[in-house]
This record gives C-alpha cells, sequence and structure tokens, in this order.
C-alpha cells in the first residue's frame, strides 16, 4: 500500500510540475520556408495571391483531391474565404480568408481550422525581386498553442512537423511556375 502512495504522489508533483511549467512556456510558434523563383516579382505576386492556386502546389490541398471545397468572393481580394472538408483526418475541415494584400509584396490569410481540433493560425506569403526576373518568395505560419497544450512544445518540434510541408509546396510553386 505505501508503494502505491508513492507512486501516486510522484505522478501527482510530476503533473504539477509540467502545470506550473506550461504557465511559463511561450504558447506561440512560427515558421518561415523560402524558395528563389526564376520569374519577376509581379508574375509570381499574381499567382500567390490568388487562393485557388494553393490547390495547384500545396502539400496539404493535395492530400485529399477529393476534400470538398467551396469559395467565396473574389479570388486574389481580401474577404475572399476558402474553404475544405475532407474525410481524412490529416486534412480535416477549414477555412481560410485572405485578410490582407500589400500589392506585389505580401498576402496575409487567416486559417480557421474546424476539424480533428480547433484552431485559428495565420499565413503568410512575401515577395522579394532578386534580379528583375528572380523572386525569393517566402511562405511563413504562425499561431498559438494555448495552455495546457502548450507544455507538448518542448516535444513537438512545430517548425521542423510543419517546416517540411511549407518547403515542398514552396518547391512545387517553383517547379509549376518555372515550367509555364
Amino acid at each position: 500500500m505505501r508503494i502505491l502512495k508513492r507512486i501516486f504522489f510522484v505522478l501527482l508533483a510530476i503533473i504539477a510540475i509540467v502545470a506550473v511549467a506550461g504557465l511559463f512556456m511561450s504558447k506561440e510558434y512560427a515558421m518561415e520556408r523560402e524558395v528563389i523563383v526564376n520569374m519577376p516579382k509581379d508574375s509570381v505576386f499574381n499567382y500567390i495571391k490568388h487562393a485557388k492556386n494553393q490547390d495547384y502546389f500545396s502539400v496539404w490541398n493535395q492530400r485529399d483531391p477529393k476534400s470538398k471545397r467551396t469559395h467565396t468572393g473574389t479570388d486574389g481580394t481580401v474577404g475572399f474565404v476558402y474553404t475544405w472538408d475532407s474525410t481524412m483526418d490529416e486534412v480535416g475541415a477549414g477555412e481560410m480568408e485572405i485578410k490582407k494584400i500589400t500589392e506585389g509584396e505580401r498576402v496575409d490569410f487567416e486559417l480557421r481550422f474546424k476539424r480533428p481540433f480547433e484552431s485559428t493560425d495565420n499565413a503568410y506569403f512575401l515577395t522579394e525581386s532578386v534580379t528583375p526576373t528572380v523572386t525569393k518568395v517566402k511562405w511563413g505560419f504562425n499561431g498559438v498553442m494555448p495552455y495546457p497544450m502548450n507544455v507538448m512544445k518542448p516535444f513537438m518540434n512545430m517548425d521542423e512537423m510543419m517546416g517540411k510541408d511549407l518547403q515542398a509546396g514552396l518547391d512545387n510553386l517553383k517547379a509549376n511556375l518555372e515550367k509555364k
């Protein structure tokens, strides 16, 4: 009986330490990847500002080609909403809204995930001229992991988990644009 009590108190202490640690851990995460595209900046920007074009390069959009997709508004403008609904857990359901466009420079999106978990995160594309015919494209993603889930951050490297998908999407973007 004493051993069970000790095990119980040790487990309770571990849970308490983890819970308290979560109060002091960062809840935010961010990642960014980039690629060089051999095309003028205006051409690249005019392609990436249209959310529906992500169907052709985003790894996440390509995971379930049978997912139900709907659109509201005018693509490439603030307020456009792209929704998806998949039976696959790794795709889930949610929507992406274009929140801000700095013409020729940046597009900001709000991502509202509904399934398999609820969260609201942000993503963006940035374009920079390297030369008149070469463009650097950056794709970034940031969000918040609420308490007590933030305790998992040290064990879940969000940058590593999602960064490879961002990079694969950018590599697809480069390949698609450069073959046109």
